[in-house]
C-alpha cells in the first residue's frame, strides 16, 4: 500500500458558506458530504501567525468522481478575527501560492454553457481544445470563477480517456496548481510524495490566461507541469519568469488556498517525512467531526504553500 496517495482534497476559502454551498453543491456537483464541522482547527499557530483559529469546515465530494477527477474539496470559512482574509492582490497563474483548482469535466463546453448561460457563473475563459506534451494528449478547458472571483479550470483529458458513454458531467477535482520558485526543486520534492507520472510540461506562455495578469506589467514566461501519482489528483507546479511577489495570501482566504495529501497511516506518513528531512508545521491533530476523526498536520514544501497530509478516514 502506498504511503502518500495523491491529492485528497482541494481547500477553498469562502466568505459565505450558504453561498459557496449554492455554487458546489448546487451549480458543480459536489454532494457527497463527509462531513461538517464548526470550532477551533489546531496546528495552525505557525502558518496562520495567530492562535485560536476557529472556521467552518465543510468536506464535500463529486457523485461522478473517477480516476481522472477523484479528489474532494474542502470549504473552508473563517469564523475568527475580522472573518474570511481577502482573496490575494494581484494574484494570476503561477505566483508563488495556490493559483486553481482543477475539475475534470465529459463534455467541457456543454458543462461550461450550462454554468455560464444558465446558473449564472462568471466566465474567465472560455472554451477551448488543444494538444500538450509529446504524446500530443488532446484536452478540452474552460474556466469559470468562484462567488469570490477563485479560478475554476473544468477539464476534459480526452487523451487520457476517451471511451466513456455518458452525459455531460463534472466528475471532481483532477488537479491543484500552484506557483513555485524553482520547478525542479519542487518536482524533487513531490516525487517522493508519489508524483511520479508526468502528464505534460510546457515552456511557452499560454494566450487565453493574458487577461489575468495586472494591466502595465509585462506578460511573464510560463513553465507548467503536471504530474499525477498513483492514487487521487494531481498537482501542477508553475514557474513564471520574471517570477512575480508572493500570493499565498492568509490561510483560509477565499478562493483555492491548500490542499492535502492522502494517506492511509498519518503516523506512518510522519515517520517517512522525518526521515526525509521534511519539516512539520505542528504535531499531528485530530478534529471529531462526528461520523470519523479528521487527522491532519500541515508541513513545509519548498515554497511553504500551505499543505498537510491527511488521513482518509471518514
Amino acid at each position: 500500500m502506498r504511503t502518500f496517495q495523491g491529492v485528497d482534497h482541494a481547500g477553498i476559502g469562502v466568505g459565505d458558506m450558504d453561498q459557496a454551498l449554492e455554487f458546489w453543491s448546487g451549480k458543480l456537483g459536489f454532494t457527497e458530504l463527509f462531513f461538517d464541522y464548526t470550532g477551533p482547527v489546531p496546528g495552525l499557530e505557525e502558518i496562520a501567525k495567530t492562535k485560536g483559529v476557529k472556521a467552518r469546515i465543510v468536506m464535500l465530494g463529486n457523485k461522478h468522481t473517477t480516476r481522472l477527477g477523484p479528489g474532494k474539496v474542502k470549504l473552508v470559512q473563517r469564523l475568527d478575527g475580522a472573518g474570511a482574509p481577502a482573496y490575494p492582490a494581484g494574484i494570476g497563474y503561477g505566483e508563488v501560492g495556490l493559483a486553481e483548482v482543477c475539475l475534470h469535466t465529459l463534455h467541457t463546453e456543454k458543462i461550461f454553457r450550462q454554468l455560464v448561460d444558465k446558473d449564472g457563473c462568471k466566465s474567465l475563459m472560455e472554451p477551448l481544445s488543444a494538444a500538450v506534451g509529446e504524446q500530443e494528449i488532446d484536452l478540452d478547458i474552460a474556466y469559470i470563477a468562484d462567488p469570490w472571483m477563485g479560478k475554476v479550470e473544468l477539464i476534459d483529458w480526452k487523451g487520457l480517456w476517451t471511451a466513456r458513454p455518458a452525459a455531460p458531467r463534472i466528475e471532481g477535482v483532477n488537479h491543484v496548481a500552484f506557483g513555485v520558485h524553482d520547478m525542479k526543486v519542487t518536482t524533487d520534492f513531490y516525487k517522493q510524495l508519489g508524483f511520479t507520472d508526468q502528464i505534460f510540461e510546457s515552456t511557452e506562455f499560454f494566450g487565453p490566461m493574458a487577461p489575468w495578469y495586472q494591466v502595465g506589467r509585462e506578460l511573464p514566461g510560463h513553465h507548467m507541469t503536471l504530474w499525477l501519482s498513483g492514487q487521487g489528483a494531481g498537482i501542477e507546479p508553475v514557474r513564471l519568469t520574471p517570477l512575480w511577489e508572493d500570493c499565498r495570501g492568509e490561510w483560509g482566504h477565499v478562493g483555492p488556498m491548500d490542499f492535502g495529501i492522502g494517506v492511509q497511516n498519518i503516523k506512518k506518513a510522519v515517520a517517512e517525512f522525518q526521515k526525509m528531512g521534511i519539516e512539520m508545521h505542528s504535531e499531528i491533530q485530530s478534529l471529531d467531526v462526528g461520523n470519523s476523526e479528521f487527522k491532519y498536520v500541515y508541513f513545509k514544501d519548498p515554497d511553504d504553500q500551505y499543505v498537510s497530509i491527511v488521513e482518509t478516514s471518514y
